[in-house]
């Protein structure tokens, strides 16, 4: 069993980054994909990108491609959102999640954060 904490989200202006950090606490660790999704009120929760268990295989929606990356330690049990450029659109409660299949799909993912608020400015 995993317990993930979200870190990172702030308020910032359009055009500046943030890092989202995922810190899990827990075994096995290495034998989950992670993901990070989003919501806005009134929304329904949407798939940002997920990482591997290894860290070799990423995949984004499109609108963050090219700007958002991540990246796992999996000797610190960790995992970043690094976004770049960011938009008004971006703004949302960021959520971290991990799971036995590295994919999209909520369904997949078993264990979740609470989340961590990300508000852009224009």
């Amino acid at each position: 069993q995993l317990q993930l904490v979200e870190s990172g989200g702030g308020l910032v202006q359009a055009g500046d980054s943030l890092t989202l950090s995922c810190a899990a606490s827990g075994r096995f660790f290495t034998s989950y994909a992670v993901a990070w999704f989003r919501q806005e009120p009134g929304k329904d929760r949407e798939f940002v990108g997920a990482i591997s268990r290894g860290g070799s295989n990423t995949e984004y929606r499109d609108s963050v491609k090219g700007r958002f990356t991540l990246s796992r330690d999996n000797a610190k049990n960790t995992v970043s959102l690094q976004m770049n450029n960011l938009r008004p659109e971006d703004t949302a409660v960021y959520y971290c999640a991990a799971g036995g299949a590295f994919s999209s799909m909520q369904r997949h993912y078993t264990y979740w954060g609470r989340g961590t608020q990300v508000t852009v400015s224009s």
